[in-house]
């Protein structure tokens, strides 16, 4: 049976991501066994992998490095065997050059740019929590058949800046442009939680489920 490797680093909603993915994976007709998992060698042998993620940049960060070959495991499944991967919300920004939230702390460098404090102006509040629209900005598979005007779930205070133009999928609004979703290669990441964002999020996950890269 293939496998999803949903990674435990003590920073994750891991089992609201689980049963997401568990109802993602049966919409998309595909028989998938959820893992969740720090361990190295059944990440290697994963057919996919998430990462989720839940406070701040550098907790998660620290999380992420303090468990012995973690890191090197990602790496390896990821950037040299091709292994899709789904980044979700401080998932994503880990995928960062550095983050700036309790001071500068570096990230996985796997798509460059900085997560820095969202300014939204006066009439929005931070921390940024609830529905909001995406806008694509790439024709990418797993945002295929949203359909019109799709809304999904966030709740963060920061956020990818300095990025490349060609990595944004998506972009949302909430007084000023927001990265709302980064892609690369194999990888795929949200600002949003997908798990949280009922119809929409759970076709995004089931594209993830059939993604091809």
């Amino acid at each position: 049976m293939k496998t999803i490797a949903l990674i435990d680093y003590d920073s994750g909603n891991l089992h609201s991501a689980a049963r997401a993915l568990r109802v993602a994976a049966n919409e998309a007709k595909k028989t998938r066994e959820i893992q969740i998992t720090r361990d190295p060698d059944t990440i290697a042998y994963a057919d996919r992998i998430v990462l989720p993620g839940v406070g701040h940049f550098a907790d998660c960060a620290a999380n992420l490095r303090k468990h012995d070959g973690l890191i090197e495991a990602l790496e390896e499944a990821i950037l040299k065997r091709g292994v899709p991967f789904f980044g979700i919300c401080v998932g994503q920004q880990l995928l960062a050059t550095r983050g700036l939230e309790d001071g500068e702390t570096p990230g996985l460098n796997w798509i460059p740019g900085t997560v820095d404090l969202i300014k939204p102006g006066a009439d929005y509040r931070v921390p940024h929590m609830g529905w909001n629209e995406l806008t694509l900005t790439q024709d990418h598979p797993v945002l295929a058949g949203l359909g019109a005007e799709p809304h999904v779930y966030f709740t963060h205070s920061y956020a990818y800046t300095q990025i490349d133009e060609a990595h944004i999928a998506a972009r949302t609004h909430y007084g000023t442009p927001l990265v709302a979703a980064v892609a690369r290669d194999n990888l795929f990441a949200t600002q949003f939680h997908p798990e949280k964002s009922q119809k929409t999020g759970l076709k995004i996950l089931s594209n993830f489920v059939l993604w091809q890269p």
